[in-house]
């Protein structure tokens, strides 16, 4: 009789839950085709209201949102009890001067060009010393609960560039650029964290800092710029390059060209994963946000990527933002079943110690 009564009160709950949702036409929101970043290192209730209406595909954490790792163990549990399941926590986090996992409570790591100096005296040592950059870095992220880092750089400067690259870069030689990179990224996989590489289809000519105005570049030799891209054309995350082409677009630049997103990254590199804008506050863009982010996705990136904490910013941009489809939404995270994943997630993880270059 009890069980009976309980049975029959757990149906008349669900009853009253679906007849409430029937008339006032309670829905989740969709999750919006837009990463923003969020203002400090606390989630205010401001932040936490508006991703309850306009839940974005996931958070960006820079060094304003970080103190250390306790701080940063209680906001990754707050923005993952805000945000939907299937949304993502990606950190700014390259090693060298792009670090926001920073001494002293983080171990620091050389700037990447450091490989390259190493990849002309040996190769060999320089391969694993890439490989375990990437472990450092997955490992790094993986334990302060972060899905996604934006690396590798596969960048190739040139003389004359401007220094916003320089020791970010690996090296000149796009060979190298494209084998380290992509034992850089294997490094970070093997560590259940998806690696962004950048800048497509290549910053290395600017010669200008797209943080502060657009590049452009004239010549139509770019097929150094992209073999790095090419070579790791499998990853599951790019990033656009806020940059002119002229050989491909003159108007307008790559992230939100769909000349270049469909004919030069899509079919000339081959990539096919998740393409996410450079932050679309940089000086190199043009609009307000909303009118950044339409123009992004419409011109093919997946993701509008918006970094500047700013809360009626954010507002804007999610609400122009289109929705992520369910096929994109599912790719968002690592996947231990990815074929791209194999290779990786059989060996045993290191302590991060054992990673460190």
């Amino acid at each position: 009789m009890l069980a009976r009564s309980a049975h029959g009160y757990t149906r008349a709950v669900f009853h009253a839950i679906s007849l409430i949702d029937h008339h006032f036409n309670v829905r989740v929101p969709a999750m919006k085709a837009a990463i923003v970043g969020i203002a400090g290192p606390e989630l205010t209730e401001a932040e936490r209201a508006l991703f309850a209406t306009l839940p974005p595909a996931g958070v960006i954490l820079f060094a304003r949102n970080i103190q250390d790792p306790v701080q940063l163990h209680r906001l990754v549990s707050d923005l993952r009890s805000a945000l939907p399941t299937e949304a993502v926590l990606m950190l700014d986090q390259e090693g060298g001067r792009v670090a926001r996992l920073a001494a002293p409570h983080w171990p620091a790591l050389p700037p990447a060009a450091t490989l390259g100096a190493l990849w002309s005296e040996d190769f060999a040592e320089a391969r694993s010393t890439a490989r375990k950059r990437g472990m450092a870095l997955g490992l790094m992220a993986q334990a302060a609960g972060i899905d996604i880092i934006t690396a590798p750089v596969l960048d190739v400067p040139v003389l004359g560039s401007d220094k916003v690259i320089g020791d970010r870069a690996i090296s000149t030689d796009p060979v190298a650029v494209g084998v380290l990179g992509a034992d850089i990224a294997s490094g970070i996989l093997s560590q259940g964290v998806q690696p962004v590489m950048k800048h497509i289809p290549g910053h290395g000519r600017a010669t200008i800092d797209s943080h502060v105005s657009l590049p452009r570049v004239a010549t139509k030799q770019l097929d150094q710029d992209l073999a790095p891209f090419v070579a790791n054309a499998r990853l599951p995350w790019a990033m656009t390059a806020h940059i002119v082409y002229e050989a491909w677009d003159a108007l307008r630049p790559a992230t939100v060209s769909p000349r270049v997103i469909e004919e030069v990254i899509r079919r000339r590199i081959g990539f096919q994963g998740i393409l996410v804008s450079d932050d679309l506050a940089m000086g190199a863009m043009t609009g307000d946000p909303a009118s950044r982010a339409r123009d992004a996705l419409a011109a093919g990136c997946d993701i509008a990527l918006f970094c500047s904490g700013d809360l009626i910013l954010n507002r804007a941009v999610l609400e122009a933002a289109f929705v992520l489809s369910a096929a994109r939404a599912a790719e968002l995270k690592f996947r231990a079943d990815d074929p791209l994943a194999t290779d990786f997630t059989t060996a045993p993880a290191p302590a991060l110690a054992d990673a460190m270059p």
